[in-house]
């Protein structure tokens, strides 16, 4: 395990946060002193990678979920974020999708994030000091598309789970939240190691976002723990900038397909 100290005894954790944007989440929250814990199949490596604690998770795996989260939960946490996602082998049409596929999926996208919000929303929930949990959504969600079935409908049903957990704390606590719950989604598509697998060596990446892009909105929520944004969309754009989705519809990232490819 990577070992970090945090300060203050601020703790977070990041669920699929050693690549891509959850560790561009999990690297701003070590920048703020928060003491950051990765759950994540593989570990994180390279610059910032020894200031996180890691332990290995498989999200298809419940029971070694649940105890990592327990685990991780077990004392009070300040901030959370769910950024695991499983895009599947590639973009098919639903006719080529195999039941397989459709349950990872599930068990990444949807259910994953069940178990962190059933196990650790205790440790965030404070009257005096709420915690933060930000769930990383994603444009199929306002868009669908051909092609991307089983993802999306296991990120729109992750985001209306998440709707209407806001919409619960916010009835148990109407003097103001014991915790708060965010939303936020790329403005474009993400330079990170699961997109460069799906695409041609030659690709050019100049026109992607790169997970630092999320680095001042999480700045942010760990300075105010997401004061005046409970239950909030937010659309981050490459500079770091972020607006409320109801603004303006996010850009499909959507494309005619007739047949399966790899991209």
């Amino acid at each position: 395990m990577v070992t970090a100290q945090g300060q203050n005894g601020r703790r977070a954790l990041v669920v699929g946060g050693s690549t891509g944007i959850g560790r561009g989440i999990a690297d701003a929250w070590a920048d703020a002193g928060l003491d950051v814990t990765v759950l994540s199949r593989s570990a994180p490596a390279g610059p910032g990678a020894d200031r996180l604690r890691w332990r290995a998770t498989d999200l298809t795996d419940p029971d070694r979920v649940v105890e990592a989260l327990d685990a991780a939960a077990a004392e009070p946490l300040r901030a959370v974020c769910y950024s695991a996602v499983h895009y599947g082998a590639g973009r098919a049409l639903f006719r080529d999708c195999d039941v397989a596929e459709w349950r990872r999926q599930i068990d990444v996208n949807l259910h994953g994030l069940w178990l962190t919000l059933d196990r650790t929303l205790p440790a965030l929930r404070r009257p005096d000091s709420p915690g933060v949990f930000l769930g990383v959504s994603s444009e199929v969600v306002y868009n669908a598309g051909p092609g991307r079935s089983g993802y999306a409908a296991s990120k729109a049903a992750a985001s209306a789970l998440l709707d209407s957990v806001a919409q619960e704390e916010s009835i148990e606590a109407p003097g103001g939240e014991a915790l708060r719950i965010v939303q936020a989604l790329p403005a474009g598509m993400v330079d990170t190691p699961g997109i460069r697998r799906r695409r041609p060596e030659d690709f050019d990446y100049s026109a992607y976002m790169t997970p630092a892009g999320f680095g001042p909105l999480a700045r942010e929520l760990a300075a105010t723990s997401g004061a005046g944004l409970h239950g909030a969309h937010l659309v981050v754009d490459g500079s770091g900038a972020w607006r409320p989705v109801g603004d303006g519809r996010p850009a499909s990232q959507s494309r005619a397909l007739t047949t399966r490819t790899a991209s």
